[in-house]
């Protein structure tokens, strides 16, 4: 079986990142070694549940609220550590993650199996309340989610 050109992307980036566990990716945020970064849509979320002691960065903003020259940066983002991806299945977070190193990071990372393998590990979930209106708050601009 030949593989499509969004697989190839995959592959490659995924050759590039490494991937963590959800296990190990949560043990790593409860001890403040990570910041995890949930770059799932909005609508996402509110279905599945947020990781408590995430940070939301929708995929469409990434790179501007991670880049630390960016004007539009995320400033709950800083000097946060090693940054690691969470995304619906594990697979537009390798590609942002590659992206992330594209960036300088040197060590992004990304979630295996996404919200899927977290929920499927048996990991903390709480309901989102991002279906409450920010008024004017850009998106990808909130702190983490509290534990």
């Amino acid at each position: 079986m030949s593989l499509t050109g969004v697989d190839r992307l995959i592959e490659s980036a995924r050759a590039r990142i490494e991937r963590v566990s959800p296990t190990a990716a949560w043990d790593a945020v409860q001890a403040g070694d990570v910041l995890l970064v949930d770059i799932r849509s909005v609508e996402a979320r509110g279905r599945d549940g947020v990781v408590p002691g995430s940070v939301h960065v929708p995929r469409t903003v990434l790179e501007w609220r991670l880049d630390p020259q960016s004007p539009w940066r995320n400033p709950h983002v800083a000097g946060r550590g090693r940054v690691v991806l969470l995304c619906d299945h594990g697979c537009s977070s390798s590609l942002a993650a590659a992206a992330l190193l594209d960036l300088g990071y040197s060590d992004a990372a990304d979630v295996e199996g996404g919200i899927e393998g977290w929920r499927e590990a048996g990991l903390p979930l709480r309901a989102a309340t991002e279906h409450e209106s920010p008024g004017r708050e850009l998106p990808g601009m909130r702190a983490p989610e509290p534990f």
